[in-house]
């Protein structure tokens, strides 16, 4: 969770360019970042892979009114409705978007070349039927904002007891040095996001990193497997409350469109 997941970027900039806050040529320069280019295949009515400008348009035309983010886990189909041969593509790739307006779904799929150094990457988009019913387990905003107060208090508390490296002062630099990257470096979301959104975003991304270095930095002081089993039941609802919290953000302007409040 230390980077926007590439459907994050697709749903929240698909969302501002459906609602006219950003241009086609916007939109697209944000969901491709720093990669080289975005393709879509199997879109109705296109005979083969498309740009993304065009696949963006042609999901308009289908009648797309909003996008939903999906993060899967094994065991936890978070965002996803079915059927089953989609779920299992996203699940695989552990990340999805779900249009709403057409029964569609887009997983991303990402290739690699070029030699070391200078590896650019590719992503293709496949567009396949989902089942029109509600996401599985998204909260809503207030619900993931209280979440995640309460998951990090608990885990800090948990991971200092353990003497995990990601809870001390590494961990907090480590985490104010991101802040400082994401600020220069992109905008929290898109426009006509609500502020609250973006609060959860970030909220979500710092526990999603203080989760990843406790990964990364081997057991810590954790000696014992007890201690080891230990920290990694401390780091599983945490993690799960991260991605749900994540989902939440950026399907919340969808969210509020259903409910009549814009």
């Amino acid at each position: 969770m230390l980077s926007e997941p590439r459907s994050g970027r697709l749903a929240a900039w698909g969302n501002a360019l459906l609602a006219g806050l950003v241009s086609p040529d916007d939109a697209v320069v944000s969901i491709v970042g720093d990669d080289a280019g975005h393709r879509m295949e199997g879109l109705p009515g296109e005979s083969g892979p498309v740009g993304l400008t065009l696949a963006l348009g042609r999901l308009r035309a289908l009648g797309v009114t909003g996008l939903r983010l999906a993060l899967p886990a094994p065991g936890h189909p978070l965002g996803l409705s079915g059927p089953p041969e989609f779920n299992a593509r996203a699940m695989e790739a552990e990340e999805a978007v779900v249009c709403h307006g057409a029964a569609l779904g887009l997983v991303p799929e990402v290739y690699e070349a070029g030699p070391d150094g200078d590896v650019h990457v590719e992503v293709v988009w496949h567009c396949l039927p989902v089942r029109e019913a509600p996401p599985a387990d998204v909260p809503s905003l207030g619900e993931a904002e209280r979440e995640l107060a309460e998951a990090l208090r608990d885990a800090t508390e948990v991971l200092s007891r353990l003497d995990v490296a990601a809870s001390g002062p590494v961990a907090e630099a480590a985490v104010d040095a991101y802040r400082a990257r994401a600020e220069r470096g992109r905008e929290v979301l898109a426009p006509g996001y609500p502020p609250r959104a973006v609060r959860v975003l970030e909220l979500a991304q710092r526990i999603g990193l203080l989760v990843s270095l406790a990964q990364e930095n081997g057991h810590g002081g954790a000696v014992s497997s007890a201690e080891m089993a230990a920290r990694a039941e401390a780091l599983r609802p945490v993690e799960r409350v991260g991605r749900r919290a994540q989902v939440a953000a950026y399907n919340s302007v969808v969210e509020e469109r259903e409910r009549g409040v814009r």
